[in-house]
């Protein structure tokens, strides 16, 4: 089992993560975390413990420091943890500094789950190539190993017509609501029509991030009634 630690200030983009991680067999999330310090803290007490983290899922832009100084404090620390980064970041510059910091993947936001699943998989296929210990047979086998962590163009992030700006907005106004809300008063909140406002909604659930449930009233049918999906706490 690779044990993963999540690290992502979003609320909404760590329980995504955190659930897109949990769905991916052989992988399980050693816990949830949204700032540098407390990344380091929890990847201290893993060692500590003797159940040192495998892989770090790290978002760049923390609020106490930026990801990939907390990269070169871990390997400084004596921290293996392996690092997929899981940002907007796309300045070439900064790909480059990920790299040298030891970065295995780099992943754009906006992603589906079925790209960092992909990820997932692809870097449990490199562990594998190198888990047994001795020498390289030849070229062939280094190659392959790096070869598993080299992923295919994925031809899109989000189903067709939603848009990355537009989900954002319409989780924001989710998640912001002291209450549950409609499709009409989330369309309402974030600019948009129902009937667009109802498909986001629908994403959400799809994912795992939102609920629904139907609100009666006095008369007529019952309206869904859309939620912020409860956040689940780390094994």
């Amino acid at each position: 089992m690779i044990d993963v630690l999540v690290v992502e200030d979003d609320p909404v983009a760590a329980a995504a993560h955190t659930l897109y991680v949990q769905r991916t067999p052989g992988f399980r999330v050693a816990a949830t975390v949204h700032t540098c310090t407390d990344a380091l803290r929890q990847l201290d007490r893993a060692r500590a413990a003797g159940t040192p983290v495998d892989l770090v899922l790290l978002d760049l832009y923390l609020p106490d420091g930026h990801g990939l100084q907390l990269c070169r404090t871990l390997r400084a620390a004596g921290h293996s943890s392996d690092i997929i980064a899981v940002t907007s970041a796309r300045d070439l510059a900064m790909v480059r500094q990920a790299v040298s910091a030891g970065v295995v993947q780099y992943l754009l936001k906006p992603f589906s789950s079925a790209a960092l699943h992909d990820r997932l998989e692809r870097y449990a296929r490199y562990r594998d190539t190198l888990a047994r210990t001795g020498e390289a047979t030849g070229q062939d086998e280094v190659d392959q190993a790096f070869a598993a962590l080299r992923a295919a163009p994925e031809r899109s992030t989000l189903p067709k017509g939603l848009s990355a700006p537009t989900l954002e907005t319409v989780a924001a106004v989710l998640r912001n609501a002291e209450a549950g809300l409609s499709a009409a008063a989330a369309g309402a909140a974030a600019g948009v029509s129902r009937i667009t406002a109802r498909r986001y909604l629908e994403h959400l659930v799809d994912i795992g991030l939102a609920v629904r449930e139907p609100q009666y009233g006095q008369v007529g049918r019952p309206e869904l009634c859309y939620r912020i999906a409860p956040q689940r706490s780390g094994p």
